[in-house]
């Protein structure tokens, strides 16, 4: 008996393969194995890698953010995340997810940023506006 592994993002099937004999995870309780006929359940994964062996070869990894982890019927493990970045060697798999976790920072950091500086030049335009004893709502012309 082995176990069929699927791991999906919201964009993508990243993973879909059967003849897995063993997988390692992490949740919020620590590290965790699974293998054939483990009981159901189902877990959150913030962040970590996730590992499996298929048919006692080599281990293959997955660098996962954000998901949920479910194992149904002792022999099906599904990964629903957020993103995944897959990979045979582990160093450079987990520089590659550091990398790619510093481009999603930098460019919320640039988001955040963007966005302050339109809320900020809009409420000098009102500023100004009401300095200068304008209507910027239109109200008064309402009124007439």
């Amino acid at each position: 008996m082995t176990l069929r592994l699927e791991i999906t993002t919201p964009l993508t099937i990243a993973v879909t393969t059967d003849g897995i004999t063993s997988l390692r995870a992490q949740d919020a309780s620590g590290d965790f194995g699974i293998r054939p006929g483990h009981v159901d359940l189902v877990t959150v994964i913030n962040a970590g890698v996730v590992r499996w062996r298929q048919d006692g070869g080599r281990w293959h990894f997955g660098v996962v953010r954000g998901g949920v982890l479910t194992v149904t019927g002792g022999d099906r493990v599904s990964i629903a995340c957020r993103s995944v970045v897959l990979g045979d060697d582990l160093p450079t798999l987990q520089a590659q997810a550091r990398a790619e976790r510093l481009a999603l920072d930098n460019a919320a950091r640039a988001e955040r940023i963007k966005s302050a500086q339109l809320h900020a030049r809009a409420i000098r335009h009102l500023v100004k506006g009401f300095a200068h004893g304008s209507d910027m709502l239109g109200l008064e012309e309402a009124d007439q």
